[in-house]
């Protein structure tokens, strides 16, 4: 009876911060290009998609720009999405970095700690062999509402 009886309120305590899943979506970030939505908000955390180097306003071809200019609107359109969350790029915990090349490291690293205050999130730094419409960089993150 003990067991049942803190298996039941692990499960009380537990379950809400993880049961439900919320839509966050800026009007003023680049759209989604698959069946993937912007962000998905459950419990106190916030999931951003991976986001790419795109022009909300479909006027800059980042494709054609470098590797710091891409990871700067890659980290605008992160903090357009948070903000439709009510949250800043200081609540993020943990961001996942996506490059084509290692070798611009330097680059994203530079643009990314003008952006990112300590303490910094947890963060990864993958290269990959390709990223979708000629992107330099990708970057994912997790944000937490206090």
């Amino acid at each position: 009876m003990h067991k049942a009886l803190i298996v039941l309120a692990l499960t009380l305590v537990c379950t809400p911060a993880l049961a439900d899943k919320t839509l966050v979506e800026s009007p003023d970030a680049p759209k989604a290009i698959g069946p993937y939505s912007q962000a998905i908000q459950s419990g106190k955390l916030v999931f951003v998609s991976g986001s790419l180097p795109f022009d909300p306003e479909n006027k800059i071809d980042y494709s054609q720009q470098d590797v710091a200019a891409q990871t700067k609107r890659v980290i605008d359109n992160i903090a357009l999405e948070l903000a439709a969350a009510k949250l800043t790029l200081d609540d993020v915990v943990s961001a996942t970095v996506y490059v084509t090349d290692v070798d611009d490291f330097p680059a994203v690293n530079k643009v990314y700690a003008s952006y990112f205050h300590p303490p910094y999130p947890a963060r990864a730094f993958v290269q990959v062999a390709k990223l979708l419409r000629g992107a330099k960089v990708e970057i994912s993150v997790i944000a937490a509402a206090h």
